[in-house]
């Protein structure tokens, strides 16, 4: 299982966020997130959204760090980007 996760520079509420990606599957991606506590709330569309004081505990799990680009191009590349406003496609599960 590999799962990626960018630097903590996305503003809001208050903090900062890093996005937490699969390149596989999203049922890769909710069972790390289940594996770290992380709720499923925190997933937005394609990406769990994962607070900066959380960081250093996904990365310690496994979490590949890779930079913003390289999140959404590892995305696209399996097929399980997700636009904002766009209609959601099937989820891949495996």
């Amino acid at each position: 299982m590999t799962v990626y996760i960018d630097p903590p520079t996305w503003p809001g509420h208050g903090r900062l966020w890093s996005h937490l990606v699969s390149d596989v599957s999203y049922a890769e991606l909710h069972l790390f997130a289940a594996g770290l506590g992380v709720p499923r709330r925190a997933f937005e569309r394609d990406h769990y959204d994962i607070p900066q004081h959380r960081y250093a505990d996904a990365v310690r799990a496994g979490a590949v760090e890779v930079n913003s680009r390289e999140v959404v191009r590892l995305l696209h590349a399996a097929g399980l980007r997700r636009r904002k406003g766009t209609a959601a496609a099937q989820p891949r599960s495996s």
